[in-house]
Parts: C-alpha cells; sequence; structure tokens
C-alpha cells in the first residue's frame, strides 16, 4: 500500500513505547510533512542524546556531565538518598521541588518473568553507597506495581540492618480526586499513609 521506505519509516516508529500502526501513520505523515530543516534538526537532536548522554557514576541517573548537576550540588542534603527506579521517577520528584537530598537510580524494578534479577540493578552499587557515606535515612521512592513492592521489600530486608532509617513514600488519593472512583488498593494506601492533623 505504501512505498517501500514510507513502510520502512511506519515499522520503525511502531518500536516505539506506546505507539501503535495508527500513531506510527500519523507520525510518518507529520515528519514527511515536515521542512527538511525541521527533519535534520530531530535526527541531529536524536544523535547528540544517544553520543552525549550517559549514567552519573554516583547515582546513575542519565546526563551529560559526570557526577550530574543534583550529585555536584553542594546545597543538596547528602545523609538522605531518595532510591528510584528510573531516571523519569527522579524527574517526577524533582518537580514537585519538595525533596532536597540525593538520588540513587536502580535502573529498574525486580521481574523474574522479565528477566530481571536484583543483581540486574544498581543494589550493589546503592549498598557501597550506603557504608562510605554518612547516610542517615533511605527513602524508597518505588511505583506501587507488584514488581515495585518486590523491590521495596528486598531493598527492606538489605538496609534495615546498616541501622540507617528507612522511609517510603506515602500513596493514595490525588488531590482533586473523587474517593468514590478510587479503587480498593489506593484507598487501602491513602488510610496506611494517614498522619496526624496538625
Amino acid at each position: 500500500m505504501y512505498a517501500e521506505s514510507l513502510s520502512k519509516l511506519i515499522v520503525e516508529l511502531q518500536r516505539l513505547p506506546g505507539i501503535g500502526p495508527k500513531s506510527a501513520q500519523r507520525l510518518a505523515f507529520f515528519l514527511l510533512g515536515s521542512s527538511r530543516k525541521d527533519v535534520d534538526e530531530l535526527l541531529f537532536s536524536i544523535k547528540q542524546a544517544k553520543d552525549r548522554l550517559k549514567y552519573c557514576s554516583v547515582c546513575f541517573n542519565i546526563t551529560d556531565i559526570d557526577p550530574c548537576k543534583i550529585c555536584a550540588d553542594d546545597s543538596r542534603d547528602p545523609s538522605t538518598i531518595c532510591v528510584v527506579a528510573d531516571p523519569k521517577d527522579l524527574i517526577a520528584i524533582e518537580r514537585s521541588g519538595v525533596y532536597n537530598g540525593k538520588y540513587h537510580v536502580l535502573g529498574g524494578v525486580i521481574s523474574p518473568l522479565d528477566g530481571v534479577e536484583p543483581d540486574s540493578l544498581r543494589i550493589r552499587e546503592l549498598l557501597v553507597r550506603l557504608e562510605k557515606n554518612n547516610v542517615k535515612e533511605v527513602v524508597l521512592a518505588v511505583s506501587p506495581t507488584t514488581e515495585g513492592e518486590a523491590t521495596s521489600i528486598y531493598l527492606t530486608r538489605l538496609v534495615r540492618p546498616l541501622e540507617i532509617k528507612l522511609t517510603r513514600i506515602a500513596y493514595g488519593l490525588p488531590i482533586g480526586a473523587d474517593m468514590d472512583y478510587a479503587d480498593p488498593a489506593t484507598l487501602s494506601k491513602a488510610l496506611e499513609g494517614r498522619r496526624e492533623v496538625a
């Protein structure tokens, strides 16, 4: 139905996460309708990101300088480390503007069905950081999926013997949500994470 090069472009775009056949087709036609300059800038940005970006040698966030800006920032509290699964989770927490400690990016969550075992993650590196540095608190900020829960339980078993304060971000109802639309698991987490009204 399509020219060979257009079919190839649609197939390649479908390899992107969340892009099905229809979305890939729309993107392909959008790119074909774009100016040569815009397409060249997109290609250059992709190539530059692939060539320049790497993992921070301290926290394993994605960065173009090593250590990353967060690890190099002396105004941040080095005694608190927030453990996240992926760099996108780190960015979500940073956007809140509330947390001022350091981070550790695991590189995923334990998922035996997907072949992700604890040794596949940066858990060993976390333990080395906790032993070498004067860390007083570890904040677990892993999503409450089945795999995330398994990862949190595994990390709890490893961190507790180190006598470091271990906390977990609260889960529950988003601001502005109606309770009657919340699922039982979300309501359960909201009740578990309750605190005294000041």
